[in-house]
């Protein structure tokens, strides 16, 4: 019975890594992009806090106004897991470049995508909400919104990681379905079929108790049935 043994699995492929690292880059430069349009998106739905001038050059809060900048924060942190969510599902259907160099792309593409939303959408949103320089008293503006503090940005990156691992672990491939067994273009070792050693057995058979040694065993006498004197009558 053969017995079958897995051969040396092959090295580094300059080929396969570049293409790997193509694909990140492409993968970096769409979640940019899209996290910027994200960032538009954000810019429009966003309320304003509206402000009353009550002196030259302040304002006081209208009541209720001072929770638009939760709503602003919260609606970019929304926007950003959905980002992240849906561009690392759209990353995980290139299936030959899936590994780590995949997950860096899409790990740090979201991370510049979250800075990137905020610069555009901060920047439209003043656009959109513009406000006089010396507004004068006992008149109403507006104050763009805008995305306050940097745990909000770790939203759309912590979002693709969690989708990384989910669809790893739902993953039923060892090489995640990239053909390739090894990270960074390892092949899947090949089979070798190795013959066993021929069996033995350190048995022998030598003199026996009782023998002359180098005298050569003879069995017994066969066994003859025993009859009894009443035999031949009972035929």
């Amino acid at each position: 019975m053969a017995t079958t043994l897995t051969a040396e699995p092959g090295g580094l492929r300059v080929d396969v890594l570049m293409r790997e690292a193509r694909a990140a880059a492409v993968v970096f430069a769409a979640l940019v992009a899209v996290s910027a349009a994200a960032g538009v998106v954000w810019a429009l739905l966003a309320p304003a806090e509206q402000l009353l001038v009550v002196e030259p050059d302040r304002g006081a809060a209208l009541t209720g106004e001072s929770m638009h900048r939760f709503d602003a924060l919260a609606l970019f942190v929304l926007i950003g897991i959905a980002v992240g969510v849906v561009g690392t599902a759209a990353a995980w259907r290139w299936r030959r470049v899936r590994g780590p160099i995949l997950l860096c792309g899409i790990l740090f593409g979201s991370l510049a995508g979250a800075f990137a939303a905020k610069i555009v959408g901060e920047a439209l949103a003043e656009q959109l909400h513009t406000r006089p320089k010396h507004p004068p008293v006992h008149t109403i503006v507006e104050f763009a919104p805008s995305v306050e503090g940097w745990a909000a940005l770790i939203a759309q990156p912590l979002a693709a990681a969690v989708v990384v691992l989910l669809l790893t672990a739902l993953s039923t491939a060892d090489d995640l379905g990239s053909g390739h067994y090894l990270p960074f273009g390892g092949q899947r070792p090949e089979p070798a079929v190795v013959a066993p050693p021929q069996y033995g057995s350190a048995i022998s058979y030598g003199p026996y108790p009782g023998s002359n040694a180098g005298t050569q065993f003879t069995p017994r006498d066969p066994v003859v049935p025993f009859e009894t004197p009443d035999s031949d009558v009972t035929r």
